[in-house]
């Protein structure tokens, strides 16, 4: 069931059977030349949107559309938020939810950046600790699909607006795909950190676009469909 398209009448029916929401995170980030900022976004909405759509016990939250972006925060277009300021506002988010019935909650980004995560995974720990009769998961969708995506994505080290995110927006909105931007592969001298990471990651690709098709995006978003189906019965395992 998808939350914003819910009525308080139906809201109020629905929630005594329904202990999950999902609470879908993007971000505004660029995405190389060629894919829209909000892909992060656009894709994990359309995946968890499917997946509530089938389950009358789930409800889809509004997706939460700004995140923590330090690799791209110098690029054209990218607006992110602090991780002080995504850990208060998903905790926020949570606790009105768990007022209004919920119990499960799954946090899930289509954003893999490891301070966005790290933010959703503090969060998702203080709540579980404090919140009555309460289950956390917080994770981005691309840590669920594993070797099953290998099968799919022939680039071995495909990770922004490569070939997986470009194949998912060519088969959720095609119109936004505008052309391929070039194959890269970005080299940052690890462990330091740099202020401007953009010196190092010209065309915030990390994998090659070029290798993108709407098949294997249609094959990736089933795939991660059904990851969200597994996740939300997971809760009735977790003790």
């Amino acid at each position: 069931m998808i939350l914003g398209e819910t009525t308080m009448t139906e809201f109020k029916k629905a929630v005594r059977k329904a202990q999950t929401l999902i609470l879908p995170l993007g971000t505004v980030e660029a995405h190389g030349t060629h894919l829209p900022l909000n892909t992060d976004t656009l894709v994990i909405r359309e995946v968890v949107r499917k997946a509530a759509e089938r389950n009358d016990k789930v409800f889809m939250a509004p997706p939460l559309q700004y995140g923590v972006c330090t690799s791209t925060g110098d690029h054209p277009g990218t607006i992110g938020i602090s991780a002080d300021a995504l850990r208060l506002i998903v905790t926020d988010i949570v606790k009105s939810g768990h007022r209004c019935g919920f119990r499960n909650f799954l946090l899930i980004s289509g954003h893999g950046g490891s301070l966005h995560v790290a933010a959703l995974r503090e969060a998702s720990e203080s709540l579980a600790a404090t919140l009555e009769d309460t289950k956390m998961a917080a994770l981005s969708i691309y840590e669920t699909l594993g070797n099953d995506a290998r099968d799919i994505v022939e680039t071995s080290n495909d990770s922004h607006a490569g070939e997986a995110e470009t194949s998912l927006v060519m088969f959720l909105a095609p119109r936004l795909v505008k052309g391929r931007a070039k194959e890269e592969y970005p080299h940052f001298p690890r462990p330091y950190i740099l202020k401007e990471k953009v010196k190092y990651w010209k065309g915030a690709v990390w994998g090659d676009p070029g290798k993108a098709t709407r098949e294997k995006g249609e094959a990736l978003f089933n795939l991660m469909v059904d990851k969200v189906e597994v996740l939300v019965k997971g809760f009735d395992k977790v003790r």
